[in-house]
């Protein structure tokens, strides 16, 4: 069985297994406050171009998020979030059980555009009963979005503005960052999205790592005491420098872009290869997320030697399915794969 269904299937890039190895048995301070740690920020902040970013090492996407947002909302305040995010559709309630409502806006390729956080931000306030309701605290973007789309650098730049007339931090959500930058569509730079976030955090665990996010808040009213957070929300790990090592391998000479680079290329091998076979996507994908619409018969087929998502039903005889790339999915594997889509019977 050749797995297409996630993008954390494998274990870790070999050059970060080797530092981990190379490592091992050395003696260093905890709770990420070793030399491995600093050099990861270091380098961090660099390809972020921001010399006094802060930066911190958690373990895991929903940990992260968990964290960033319960840090920034008062008790009263929400989180404004694509009906989509995956806040809202897949963390099983996590921010929400910090006592905060995610304030879900529609969206259909899972981004939201500034006038729709302009025209819920004056709703509320033009209420006469707003303090009845909840009130938006924060913007939660995710880039790529749960549905592999991503945002130009001027979507990006209209909703940092509205945001920032608001007082609503803008918070950016990077478990498949990596992917979102390769992409051929997006025209946006680590650079750029810290200029224009308040907070966001960069994925490892889905691009080459065994684990890991690496949290960079940017807007200096949001950094004081999070280390105090991290700990209360469970996500100080003891053995911080794990953490550090795995950044630092990924961050020293651009392995991470490299891997995520390979990841969207085989995705774009196989969206063609839907296409070519005039299958339709349900979404314009161009990152390592693919969504094509699929006779239920092909989906049987197919499922006889690959796995991957089943994301909706279309109607009663087709379905949307997703097949994900990943830093480690191999070349032959995808071959494979298209091979087996150009014999589908039509």
């Amino acid at each position: 069985m050749i797995r297409f269904e996630n993008d954390y299937a494998e274990g870790a890039h070999k050059r970060i297994l080797q530092r981990i190895m190379e490592t091992n048995e050395e003696q260093t301070p905890g709770y990420g406050m070793d030399e491995y740690c600093e050099k990861a920020r270091n380098y961090i902040r660099k390809a972020c171009d921001v010399e006094n970013a802060d930066i911190h090492f958690l373990v895991g996407g929903t940990q992260t998020n968990t964290t960033i947002i319960s840090s920034i909302l008062r008790p009263h305040q929400g989180a404004v979030a694509a009906i989509t995010g995956h806040i809202a559709v897949h963390e099983t309630g996590a921010i929400e059980a910090t006592g905060h409502k995610v304030l879900t806006l529609p969206s259909d390729d899972g981004k939201i555009q500034a006038a729709q956080v302009k025209e819920l931000f004056d709703t509320h306030w033009n209420d006469g009963a707003h303090e009845h309701t909840v009130q938006p605290g924060l913007v939660y973007i995710s880039h790529p979005t749960e549905n592999g789309t991503t945002y130009s650098k001027s979507e990006l730049e209209e909703l940092s503005k509205v945001c920032k007339e608001c007082d609503l931090p803008l918070v950016l959500d990077g478990a498949r960052l990596g992917y979102g930058l390769a992409s051929k569509d997006s025209d946006l730079s680590l650079a750029d999205i810290a200029r224009l976030c308040d907070v966001f955090y960069i994925g490892g665990t889905k691009i080459g790592a065994l684990f890991g996010e690496a949290v960079v808040i940017i807007n200096d009213n949001l950094k004081k005491d999070f280390r105090y957070l991290i700990k209360q929300k469970g996500g100080m790990l003891a053995k911080g420098r794990l953490l550090g090592i795995q950044f630092e391998t990924l961050f020293e000479d651009g392995l991470y872009y490299e891997v995520s680079t390979h990841a969207v290329e085989m995705a774009m091998m196989i969206r063609e290869a839907f296409v070519e076979k005039g299958f339709s996507l349900r979404y314009d994908s161009k990152t390592n997320q693919q969504f094509p619409i699929l006779p239920n018969d092909v989906l049987v087929k197919l499922s006889e030697n690959y796995s991957f998502t089943f994301w909706e039903k279309v109607n009663l005889t087709h379905s949307v399915v997703r097949f994900c790339t990943s830093w480690a999915t191999k070349e032959e594997h995808v071959e494979k794969l298209i091979k087996d889509i150009k014999e589908l019977e039509s």
